[in-house]
């Protein structure tokens, strides 16, 4: 008999995310492969912009790992959109990530954000799922950077 339960448990979702990857690292031998070497464990990857004033103008977060570098968030501020900001902030994510051997990078963003941005930046279309969340359209889309 079981008990399943519902509720936010850090200690139990990390011992899950462990268990897995311990899984998929025994069923893969890329997996198995990266396993002890730098590229085994995520590396967060933050790259900031602030204002004359030491204010947010935009930032960059993501991590890299498995020679990827995954962007999960990319954001300028309105006052500062279309003077290259998001460029500049994406590529210096992407040279991190080249020091760190990544070779491609990944990344999702709804229609109504930026898919045409990020192709200008050579990214492709790898993924369209309609209707997520519902009325939207999202974008998987991944960049080789060697």
């Amino acid at each position: 008999m079981f008990r399943i339960e519902a509720e936010v448990d850090k200690a139990r979702r990390d011992l899950l995310h462990s268990r897995l990857r311990d899984t998929n690292t025994a069923a893969s031998p890329v997996l198995a492969a990266l396993r002890g070497t730098p590229g085994a464990r995520e590396v967060p990857l933050h790259v900031w912009a602030l204002d004359e004033n030491g204010g947010l103008a935009g930032g960059l977060v993501g991590h890299t790992w498995a020679t990827w570098l995954h962007v999960t968030y990319l954001w300028v501020d309105a006052v500062h959109r279309g003077a290259g900001l998001g460029s500049r902030l994406l590529s210096r994510a992407e040279h991190i990530a080249t020091t760190r051997s990544c070779t491609a990078s990944r990344l999702e963003t709804w229609d109504f954000q930026a898919p045409r941005f990020y192709q200008k930046q050579g990214y492709e279309v790898v993924c369209v799922i309609p209707d997520y969340p519902p009325g939207i359209t999202e974008y998987t889309l991944t960049k080789r950077l060697c």
